[in-house]
């Protein structure tokens, strides 16, 4: 069966404003593109655009889709704006959380307060004694209160661990903050285990990937292996959940800690919908919760550095590891220190097989640490809706000084690095429309003001490109993936309207209309 598509501007993303007029979709494939008049002919079905735009498939090159899938049924802190609102919500979910349960929160941003005080353990306290678990939005930190600090064995005389920290007031008691590694010793103690937990999972899953498809995503690369007890049991909901029942196309990435063992036991995959990537490592933490490793102190804490995850021997045993398995490693940096930590051993041990390392987010660079990427086979996986997020608190934070090389997304790729964009979410909306938006006006929505560091605007068609051709680099695809062309995928994301037409803020009002997946249509919206 050959299907036709035509009636409506057809992106090819490979030139700017390249434009075709029909395409011809075999099976999976793009059979051929060209004139309506020449491809006609062979066709068996005709499908018509009615004036909508059509780009190759959008993917997001880095989220968490369990976790994103969980946010849309766990309390949502993300919009209070004080402590105060912050804890009213927790007391208004707590009426009806199940003694039998654990309460969980999500999305609490201090930065986001009027005055920027976090609820303490005791404020916890007194509003329930069974478990209470706030993720902040960078997912770096957790709150909780004494019942679920004590189910991770987390008490007063507890040491914090390496590469993490328990967080303590001004009297050296526990305020109910974890950072970073510290965080696993309470997640670890959350049930996980059994059929239901599994179903739990799938349930999740299936909401993430339902709202993917409804904003014209056709794929994600996605690390969840490590987060839910054993990896079988969130593989297992992939499988459930990804293939015949959802046409959509993940790339697993694995993290250090399940990796070599789902290499052992020969982890089964379902390519070219479940596809095994990288080794996931962290390498540091984040500037909102200050564990992000740079190599100055930060402007507004001159005795913090932030926190490196492992040593510089760790890391490299970790790398080791992944070279062992011919296999590339997808590392989170946000500081330059760590940067720079991941650079010594990636140069150390390079990649010699045609796959490319990963480097997640890249919020702090220096020149003579760009100079160095330009010379390995990496790709940059950016963040580029950070930017109003963490804008303006983080110019304090890092200093006037350090802006040169702070989310400096437009030199990154003027400077010829393979870059790709996702939005680390739940960490950040999932819409990609948002990220678009965010890379090429700084700024949120509807303000009124040129943008942060305005000199790094993308134009709109870089920011398209992240999502399209960036992504199929990022997983060393970009020979059948990302473009509109004949032989690539048949993957395609269809809106209601241009999105190089018209301002940023007219893009951000379109809707995608549908969603097709290995020439499936697997969305569409009904009006």
């Amino acid at each position: 069966m050959k299907r036709l598509w035509y009636g409506g501007k057809i992106y090819t993303m490979e030139k700017e404003n390249e434009t075709v007029e029909a395409i011809l979709v075999e099976d999976d494939r793009i059979n051929a593109i060209g004139t309506f008049n020449d491809l006609s002919k062979l066709a068996d079905e005709f499908i018509n655009l009615d004036g909508a735009a059509m780009y190759p498939g959008f993917v997001d090159s880095h989220l968490h889709m369990i976790f994103q899938g969980e946010k849309l049924t766990r309390l949502d802190l993300s919009k209070a704006t004080t402590a105060e609102e912050m804890l009213d919500l927790v007391k208004t979910a707590a009426k009806t959380t199940p003694p039998d349960q654990w309460l969980f929160g999500e999305g609490w941003n201090e930065n986001n307060f009027t005055v920027k005080k976090i609820p303490t353990i005791k404020e916890l306290d007194a509003i329930r004694k069974e478990p209470i678990l706030l993720t902040r939005i960078c997912h770096h930190v957790i709150l909780g209160n004494t019942a679920a600090l004590k189910a991770g064995s987390i008490f007063e005389e507890s040491k914090s661990p390496a590469g993490g920290e328990i967080g303590r007031d001004e009297q050296g008691k526990l305020n109910g903050l974890l950072f970073e590694l510290a965080t696993n010793a309470v997640t670890e103690a959350i049930p996980r285990e059994g059929e239901a937990y599994i179903e739990s999972l799938t349930k999740s899953l299936n909401l993430a990937i339902d709202e993917m498809l409804s904003y014209g995503l056709t794929g994600g690369h996605t690390e969840d292996m490590s987060y839910f007890g054993k990896y079988t049991n969130p593989l297992t909901a992939f499988h459930r959940v990804v293939g015949e029942k959802h046409h959509f196309r993940v790339t697993l990435l694995r993290h250090k800690a399940v990796f070599e063992k789902m290499m052992l036991t020969n982890a089964t995959y379902d390519e070219p919908f479940i596809e095994p990537g990288a080794m996931k490592i962290f390498a540091d933490g984040a500037l909102g919760g200050t564990t992000a490793a740079l190599s100055k102190p930060y402007s507004d804490q001159p005795n913090n550095k932030g926190l490196f995850i492992q040593t510089d021997q760790e890391l490299e045993e970790l790398v080791k590891l992944a070279r062992q398995y011919d296999e590339a490693v997808a590392v989170h940096i946000i500081g330059d220190a760590a940067a720079e930590q991941v650079l010594n051993i990636i140069e150390k041990y390079p990649l010699t097989n045609g796959k490319r390392d990963r480097l997640i987010h890249c919020c702090v660079l220096r020149e003579d640490l760009v100079e160095r990427l330009e010379r390995l086979p990496v790709v940059l996986d950016l963040q580029p809706a950070f930017v109003p997020s963490d804008f303006p608190w983080v110019i304090d934070r890092l200093g006037k000084e350090r802006l040169e090389w702070a989310y400096a997304w437009k030199k990154l790729v003027d400077r010829g690095l393979m870059c790709a964009a996702g939005t680390d979410a739940p960490v950040e909306e999932i819409n990609p429309l948002y990220t678009i938006y965010a890379a090429v006006e700084r700024k949120k929505p509807y303000t009124e003001h040129d943008g942060y560091i305005p000199e790094e605007k993308l134009s709109r068609f870089q920011a398209v490109q992240l999502y399209t051709i960036g992504s199929a680099k990022a997983i060393c695809k970009e020979h059948e993936r990302g473009l509109i062309k004949a032989g690539y995928a048949a993957d395609f994301s269809i809106f209601d309207r241009d999105l190089f037409e018209g301002s940023s803020e007219d893009m951000l009002t379109a809707k995608a209309l549908k969603t097709v997946v290995a020439g499936r249509t697997v969305f569409e919206r009904v009006n």
